[in-house]
């Protein structure tokens, strides 16, 4: 196990890596200069090209495109990821000020997705064929077809707005979240409730289940006790996917509720052209969704034993 992990662990490297290139590749490919926007946002009528020369020096933009780069590599390391050119604060520092606000949406929109989509997918196959599976998938049919910000402003119109019942915009407890994580949540439960209930029918196949069956084992033992447990593995590497886009794809959902979390605070810095947060974004949702896949698979391997041996292998 320990030759696995290390294996697993290694080979994140690279692709950190290439997420940073990609990050620090906005600033330079994206049009505009940093230089003169940074002078624009600090309230300076006229840009001469003396000030120009001066912010260009300041922010180290004369210097070669691979040396930026392993400066800001650097900083990155350390937790610096520069300053914001519309309030001129620190990027890292705003990102973890609206962390916790997009952790509970996401943890809220999985912890509804694990629940009913295993449930529903444990349901529809072991009513497999029949009038509850028939409709489980038109349900899931429909949750897939509905998109989730206008699902969101459905759910605004009838809770919010007609009903009363329940908050619509910004933040004060769990009651402010139930509508943004149930608009993330629609189309990855059903998702979720497709696959488990085609793995627990794949399950059910197979010769273990089939000899039980046989020996007269009680069909809801074999369903929870047997089925069950194996046919986990795959929603955990999708819930564990689940996981880390959220965190990183959350910004319609955000901005339509008015949470002040990490996907609404880029949105206002793509309209402004503010590139170190959109480039601090980036290095940051690609680390997260890095680390979450990396969970996932180590938990798929404690899980699972054929995982690891064939890992080390």
């Amino acid at each position: 196990m320990l030759k696995f992990v290390v294996k697993r662990c290694v080979s994140v490297v690279p692709i950190l890596m290439g997420v940073s290139l990609l990050a620090f590749g906005l600033g330079l490919l994206t049009p505009g200069d940093p230089a003169a926007m940074a002078l624009s946002r600090d309230g300076v009528s006229e840009v001469t090209p003396e000030l120009l020369e001066a912010k260009r020096e300041e922010l180290g933009l004369n210097d070669s495109g691979f040396v930026q780069y392993i400066r800001w590599a650097r900083k990155a390391v350390c937790g610096d990821l520069g300053r914001s050119y519309s309030d001129n604060t620190q990027v890292s520092g705003e990102f973890m000020r609206r962390l916790p606000v997009t952790l509970q949406l996401a943890f809220c929109s999985l912890f509804l997705v694990g629940i009913f989509g295993t449930l529903l997918g444990v349901f529809s196959a072991a009513f497999v064929n029949r009038i509850p599976d028939h409709s489980m998938k038109f349900f899931t049919n429909l949750l897939m077809a509905i998109p989730s910000f206008w699902l969101a402003i459905l759910l605004i119109i009838i809770f919010g707005e007609k009903l009363k019942i329940l908050p619509t915009n910004g933040v004060g407890g769990f009651r402010y979240l139930i509508l943004p994580s149930v608009s993330l949540a629609s189309a990855n439960i059903a998702m979720t409730q497709r696959l488990m209930r085609s793995s627990m029918l794949t399950e059910f196949g197979k010769q273990y289940i089939l000899a039980a069956d046989a020996k007269g084992i009680k069909k809801s033992w074999l369903l929870f006790n047997h089925a069950f447990p194996n046919a986990l593995l795959p929603v955990v590497t999708m819930l564990g996917n689940y996981l880390g886009g959220i965190l990183g794809g959350s910004v319609i959902i955000e901005n339509l509720f008015s949470l002040p979390g990490i996907g609404s605070y880029v949105l206002d810095a793509i309209h402004a052209r503010d590139y170190p947060v959109i480039q601090g974004y980036v290095l940051f949702t690609g680390l997260i969704y890095t680390v979450v896949s990396l969970a996932v698979d180590l938990i798929c391997a404690w899980l699972n034993p054929k995982i690891r041996l064939g890992g080390i292998r």
